[in-house]
């Protein structure tokens, strides 16, 4: 639904960026809250307001191949700071596997599907069900740019 308005969340390298630009590309009222720097746990929705939150999430290997300059301590504590994110998403997508287009298509799917208005009916997270190709592989986000 066009009118909703959504937020993405992540860990640095998660995607983001990436996937903002499509959603606005298409229409969508989509922005980025840099939330995995903030203490504030609740600075998505005070800043962002949004209808729906998308979690974008990967791991330390799939990180420092977007990013070289990363380590754990750096993504624990950004993943700390995003637990109260995490824990209200309504679409959690892991990026590890996903090519770009996949992040999208996902997105794009399950916001298809949204009713009007903030998703009420537990459980609010969703996770990504199809195996999709490996990072690397074609589609892959193997390019080491920094999303």
């Amino acid at each position: 639904m066009m009118g909703l308005r959504i937020a993405v969340v992540g860990p640095c390298a998660s995607g983001k960026t990436v996937l903002v630009q499509a959603l606005r590309a298409r229409g969508y009222d989509a922005r980025q809250c840099a939330q995995e720097h903030s203490y504030v746990p609740t600075m998505w929705q005070r800043i962002s307001r949004p209808d729906v939150l998308i979690y974008l999430d990967a791991e330390l290997p799939t990180i420092m191949q977007r990013r070289s300059t990363w380590d754990e301590r750096l993504l624990e504590e950004q993943r700390q700071r995003l637990s109260h994110a995490r824990a209200h998403c309504d679409l959690y997508l892991r990026t590890d596997t996903l090519s770009r287009e996949e992040v999208v298509q996902a997105a794009m799917n399950f916001l298809r599907a949204c009713p009007k208005g903030p998703l009420l009916s537990p459980p609010r997270c969703v996770r990504h069900p199809l195996p999709l190709p490996k990072l690397g592989e074609e589609g892959g986000w193997g390019d080491g740019e920094g999303q």
